[in-house]
């Protein structure tokens, strides 16, 4: 069952399944590298923002935009 990325806890990991939003949002998200199928952790999470490794990289996005993206 699908649920959002910022419910993930800190150290978990996940495949994306689906990334939602308006059209604007969803490709500013895959540019990142949230792309369907992709494994992504969630390292930390810092006032408000979650901090995610994606394809070798430290991404920092606000709990709003996690919330577009599904695991």
């Amino acid at each position: 069952m699908p649920m959002p990325l910022s419910l993930l806890g800190a150290g978990e990991s996940s495949l994306v399944t689906r990334v939602g939003g308006k059209p604007e949002t969803r490709q500013f998200l895959e540019g990142l590298g949230f792309v369907t199928g992709t494994p992504v952790s969630v390292i930390s999470e810092i006032d408000g923002n979650v901090i995610c490794a994606v394809k070798d990289t430290r991404v920092a996005i606000s709990k709003e935009m996690a919330k577009k993206i599904y695991v």
